[in-house]
């Protein structure tokens, strides 16, 4: 399918694997274009296929998911492809490891098919997406247990007005076509407010300009 966002699954359950691979096909611009069951298959099958998004399973022989997204964000050749984490785990490490690792979103299996198709395309697009229940933990992680990986922040003071306008729309969940819509703005300039705010951020990607905005008091928990 021409133009369409190009998906591989890697799960080893096999009925849910295929379950998802016909959701995701049912989607007019969505493609499944292989199916994993390892680790260690997952990263050889995206170096092979260089699909748009990776749906992510965690727990997996021959080398589980953390470490497969792992690889893949590791690897030059592929940087085009963002890895989206579905697990049946919501207050384990698995989240932090998951975004260490280099996910750009972290979904629970019980999601709605509905829910998960917008998730695949909100990652191709560039959002980091996290079910609401796990960016409220994933905030309340970093906020009561620092640890080294957040995004360092001195204030947002040196934030200009519009950024900081972004930047509060960004730790309520929008995406960029919402943000672009709600500051009538273009999601092109859009784009650039948001690398900006990463860039004076020291932010790796918008779950850590979440982060920032709690830590830095713009959006109280």
């Amino acid at each position: 399918m021409s133009g369409a966002v190009r998906v591989l699954v890697a799960d080893d359950q096999n009925l849910f694997r295929e379950s998802l691979a016909l959701l995701i096909n049912s989607g007019e611009d969505l493609t499944v274009v292989a199916e994993a069951t390892t680790g260690e298959d997952a990263f050889a099958q995206t170096v092979a296929q260089r699909p748009d998004v990776v749906l992510m399973d965690i727990r997996m022989p021959g080398g589980d998911g953390i470490e497969a997204t792992r690889r893949i964000s590791a690897e030059p050749v592929l940087a085009g492809t963002r890895v989206l984490v579905l697990s049946m785990f919501e207050l384990d490490e698995y989240v932090y490891s998951a975004l260490r690792a280099g996910a750009s979103g972290f979904l629970l299996k019980d999601a709605r098919p509905a829910e998960l198709l917008d998730a695949v395309r909100r990652t191709h697009a560039g959002d980091s997406l996290f079910a609401p229940s796990i960016m409220t933990r994933l905030v309340e992680h970093y906020l009561d247990r620092p640890t080294p990986g957040p995004p360092c922040t001195a204030g947002l003071g040196h934030l200009t007005p519009r950024e900081t306008d972004i930047l509060l729309l960004v730790a309520q969940g929008r995406s960029n076509d919402e943000i672009a819509q709600d500051l009538v703005l273009s999601v092109k300039t859009v784009k650039t407010h948001i690398g900006n705010l990463l860039a004076k951020l020291q932010a790796r990607d918008r779950a850590q300009l979440v982060i920032a905005a709690y830590r830095g008091g713009l959006v109280v928990p």
